[in-house]
């Protein structure tokens, strides 16, 4: 009977090992991105979506996450799929100049309420084609934006545009960009990640952010006074995949990666800033930290003219390059008023 036992045990062994083989992941996707593996961006969507795509092509694609840009520079994500260091990647458009023009028209004040109506826009404006030709490089699977973007900055409270003069601020994009320099401000571009330890070595004096960057790149401990000129600006984003790694899976698995693309899961990405939004603006209230919303928004006869020449300048630059800016621009103003 032991012998029995014993043997039966060693095929239970052999059986188990063998299932192991049989279970193991026949593709695996490197997934890079720049988010602390802490952060809710991590943890609540990109690692969701790895699971998702694991657990429907039944174990069949392995999704090895890379966060804090351990794979690839912040400025570099977009690039690092389309040259295969990669397989798929969470990228800032406005991080790598020029390359989408179109699509940070989104970025201009007044368009966003919050993360989920900016998401539902920009998802739209690529489904219909508007800006799909700036992606010939890789082949997106979703593109959502951030919630209206903040001042943060160290004590000095921002009321008005004048209050901005001189100020060394951070600033995410080139877009971003215009519409502090037209306030006065030394814009400093710098990917967020890097935030932190420029404040705190005093080579910035305050950062442009949404509440989420600074709860997840700990910016709260150092920026004191905040300032919501309502849909100041927001920020694009996207999960692109390289080509030939969608190309390389069969048919059936590419079935999955496309059920788990497109406004489905632009949706998922824009209700989770919206909630880490709230999060990280929590935390600054419970720190007793001083606020500012300056009434009127973008409408705010201070802050208006200042915006509106930045927007214009944006536009008109499109335009003298050839492009349809002006077209997109209004378009977004189409489904602003009529995204959720």
């Amino acid at each position: 009977m032991f012998r029995k036992l014993m043997i039966a045990g060693a095929m239970t062994s052999v059986l188990a090992v063998s299932f192991g083989q049989a279970q193991a992941a026949d593709y695996t996707l490197r997934f890079s991105h720049q988010w602390p593996p802490v952060a809710g961006m991590q943890k609540e969507l990109f690692q969701v979506w790895a699971d998702t795509i694991a657990k429907e092509s039944d174990g069949r694609i392995e999704v090895e996450m890379y966060p804090s840009a351990t794979l690839a520079a912040p400025p570099a994500q977009y690039e690092a799929v389309e040259d295969g260091i990669a397989d798929v990647a969470a990228a800032i458009q406005g991080y790598t100049a020029n390359r989408f023009p179109l699509t940070q028209v989104v970025e201009l004040p007044g368009l966003i309420k919050n993360a989920a109506h900016g998401s539902c826009i920009i998802q739209s404006l690529y489904d219909e084609g508007l800006i799909s030709d700036e992606y010939k490089g890789t082949r997106p699977l979703f593109l959502f934006t951030h919630g209206q973007g903040l001042l943060h900055t160290g004590d000095k409270l921002i009321a008005t545009p004048a209050d901005l003069a001189g100020l060394r601020i951070r600033r995410p994009t080139s877009v971003v960009a215009n519409i502090l320099e037209a306030a006065g401000a030394q814009p400093l571009g710098m990917p967020a990640p890097e935030s932190y330890q420029a404040m705190q070595l005093d080579v910035i004096d305050g950062v442009a952010l949404p509440w989420e960057g600074a709860l997840a790149f700990r910016l709260n401990e150092l920026a004191t006074a905040h300032t919501s000129v309502g849909d100041l600006y927001t920020l694009s984003f996207l999960v692109t995949m390289n080509e030939d790694s969608f190309e390389n899976l069969p048919e059936d698995l590419q079935e999955v990666v496309k059920n788990n693309s497109g406004m489905a899961w632009s949706e998922k990405a824009g209700n989770l800033f919206d909630a880490l939004d709230a999060k990280g603006m929590k935390q600054a209230q419970d720190a007793g930290h001083t606020f500012l919303t300056v009434e009127g928004g973008v409408d705010n006869p201070a802050w208006k003219p200042v915006l509106d020449q930045a927007t214009e300048t944006y536009l008109a630059d499109l335009e003298s390059r050839g492009l349809p800016g002006r077209k997109v621009y209004a378009r977004a103003k189409e489904l602003a008023a009529t995204c959720k």
